[in-house]
Parts: structure tokens; C-alpha cells; sequence
């Protein structure tokens, strides 16, 4: 597969591609503690954060069978950064995971459901038949998010996480 993550501009909101500074901005965005309750983990610091996304700026992972896609999300109306938008999509291009994060300061104003849609839309259009989300049962804004952008739950769990599923038909 050949595509490479590209801006993309919704209704309010434009997700540029990582870069590592964006991790200066960042930093504050998921600093709030909560932003961790359904997830785990803790707020990094700058140096960490860095680190973080210079990983994932490769691209790919070390053996090749997923391409890493992340956006930082920003209000088209003034470059605010509120949140990340991330997609694994596997080598073949078929199928996609995805995750979204907004700020604290941030939620509860359609964000969150607005740039999914455009990451979703964006997969569709490159090829991508198939694309799951992996969400806390407890996380209702995340259920609502994907509920909101096309997918429905399944059966199956990954580490206690329901795998929402959008499937493409052709």
C-alpha cells in the first residue's frame, strides 16, 4: 500500500499529519488525568511525548505488516490543537483500527464524532473496506462517537474492550 496520511478538512476542523513538535502543543491537550480513566496510563511529560511521536512519525511498524497513520485534530477557525486522531491500517490496505482522543477542555462539542467521520471517510476513499474500533463498554462518549460514524458493536473484546466494526460494501 502507497498512501500516506493527508490533511483533511471537516465542517470546523483540520487534522494535519504528526509531526514531532506537535508534541509541544499536545502535551497540555492530554495532560488533564482524565483523559486516562477508560485507557490507562498517565499524562507524559514533553521529552516523552517526543519520543512518542517520533515513533510513530515512521510510519510503519518494525515488521512492515501496519502503517501507522496519526493526525493532531485543530479548529480550522483559529489552528487550536484539541486532540489526536490515529488509524493502524494493515499493509494490504483492507482494513483499518482507529482511535480518537480530544482534550478535556474540548469535549461534549461533536469534535470527537466530527474528525472520526473524516478519518473513516478518508480510509473509505483510499480503499479501506473495513474499519474497527476498540472502546472501553463504559466510555459512552467513544460509543457514541462510533455509533455516530457508522459502526456497531460485536461480540468480540480485546482487553476488556468491546471491537466496534464498520464494514464497507462495495
Amino acid at each position: 500500500m502507497t498512501i500516506s496520511p493527508s490533511t483533511i478538512l471537516t465542517a470546523r476542523l483540520r487534522l494535519t499529519p504528526l509531526v514531532v513538535d506537535d508534541a509541544d502543543a499536545m502535551v497540555t491537550v492530554l495532560g488533564d488525568a482524565r483523559m486516562y480513566e477508560f485507557t490507562g496510563g498517565a499524562p507524559l511529560s514533553l521529552d516523552d511525548l517526543r519520543d512518542r511521536y517520533g515513533q510513530l512519525v515512521g510510519g510503519r511498524s518494525a515488521d512492515g505488516a501496519e502503517l501507522w497513520f496519526n493526525w493532531i485534530v485543530r479548529l480550522d477557525s483559529d489552528g487550536s490543537v484539541v486532540g489526536a486522531m490515529q488509524a493502524t491500517v494493515s499493509a494490504t490496505g483492507s482494513s483499518a483500527e482507529v482511535a480518537w482522543e480530544v482534550g478535556v477542555a474540548w469535549q461534549r462539542r461533536g469534535f470527537a464524532s466530527e474528525a472520526a467521520a473524516g478519518i473513516v471517510e478518508w480510509l473509505v476513499d483510499e480503499g479501506v473496506d473495513q474499519v474497527r474500533a476498540s472502546i472501553h463498554p463504559g466510555h459512552h462518549a467513544s460509543i457514541k462517537v462510533a455509533a455516530k460514524c457508522g459502526f456497531s458493536p460485536t461480540a468480540e473484546t480485546i482487553e476488556g474492550e468491546t471491537v466496534w466494526l464498520r464494514t464497507v460494501f462495495r
